[in-house]
């Protein structure tokens, strides 16, 4: 649901405005924020401000524009009245099993967020996902289905949407969840970071990070990405994050047909894979939320994967990423 803003808190800062120096770590829950550029956001942000409270305002900051503002129920996310337009052609990757509850929404939400293309990558839900897909794109040019015949994991459906996006000639790819466990209003800030590094993840363990809402059995499987950061090294906060944005540059170099994973384990080893190749990765705070709608797909096999993979990347690995782990 859509709200106007009457009765919201709005704060209107720039680095000429003093007032963001004393912005409080915790802002109350109907302060939302107005901001002139991407490093504003991202300070606050690390003071503790949600990322979904906060805009970016396009040049020349007009009433019309404010007015334009709207926020959804319950999470007082702020909507702006166009979405964020980057230099990069961008293309998010969406894999879906059994999100039929989630898609429609998730598509409306990205493209209220960013302008890019989305490709819905199915692998044959049961549900019926792949036919609200396929109406979604008849209704959109912006959307795109990818139909696959089986369910052959996380790892694969990304793989089979990074081609698809190196043959179309896109500049960026962003991956994510479909459950809204990754919040759309980030994707803009994703775009933004990727004009200086080749991969930006959107990490829950960088301050300003944070996660909502997991059960005492997900926070445990959470500790597998500390297991991780032992074994490959602690430049890298979140080697399991999902929500990504990756250059095209950057996939044409991973080698796609050497990797190994699926689940978990396929994020690690294409983050290993970009430090190996010396990449530029930088981190993002993201806030991590419960899944809006359905099952996890979070199974005992993918966290095993894991487990046994990562080892194997540590000591097969070259001399230049030994070196980046130490």
């Amino acid at each position: 649901m859509l709200n106007d803003l009457k009765g919201v808190n709005i704060h209107v800062l720039s680095d000429d405005d003093p007032k963001h120096h004393r912005c409080p770590r915790a802002a109350a829950a109907d302060d939302l924020f107005i901001v002139s550029h991407f490093d504003l956001l991202e300070r606050l942000v690390e003071r503790g401000v949600p990322s979904h409270r906060i805009a970016i305002a396009p040049p020349g900051l007009s009433r019309e524009w404010i007015d334009g503002l709207k926020v959804t129920n319950p999470h007082t996310e702020i909507i702006p009245p166009a979405p964020y337009e980057s230099q990069f052609r961008t293309l998010v990757v969406l894999p879906t099993y059994n999100e039929r509850a989630n898609l429609s929404a998730m598509v409306a939400a990205i493209h209220a967020h960013l302008v890019c293309d989305v490709l819905i990558a199915d692998d044959n839900s049961p549900d019926g996902t792949g036919a609200i897909a396929d109406t979604l794109s008849a209704a959109d040019s912006r959307v795109r289905v990818l139909h696959r015949p089986t369910k052959e994991g996380l790892g694969r459906a990304y793989i089979a949407g990074f081609r698809w996006a190196m043959e179309r000639d896109y500049q960026r790819v962003i991956q994510m969840d479909c459950d809204f466990s990754h919040s759309p209003c980030d994707l803009p800030r994703l775009v933004h970071a990727s004009a200086s590094a080749d991969l930006v993840i959107g990490s829950r363990y960088v301050r300003g990070g944070r996660t909502d809402g997991w059960s005492w059995m997900r926070r445990q499987v959470s500790r597998g990405n500390t297991y991780t950061r032992l074994l490959l090294g602690f430049s890298v906060r979140d080697w399991t994050a999902g929500f990504r944005c990756l250059t095209v540059n950057l996939l044409r170099r991973l080698h796609l047909d050497d990797i190994a994973a699926n689940g978990f384990g396929f994020q690690v080893e294409i983050v290993w894979k970009a430090k190996n190749l010396g990449a530029a990765i930088c981190e993002i705070p993201i806030n991590f939320r419960q899944r809006r709608a359905g099952a996890s797909k979070m199974s005992r096999s993918i966290i095993f994967e894991a487990l046994r993979l990562v080892p194997a990347m540590r000591f097969s690995a070259p001399s230049r990423a030994l070196e980046a782990a130490s």
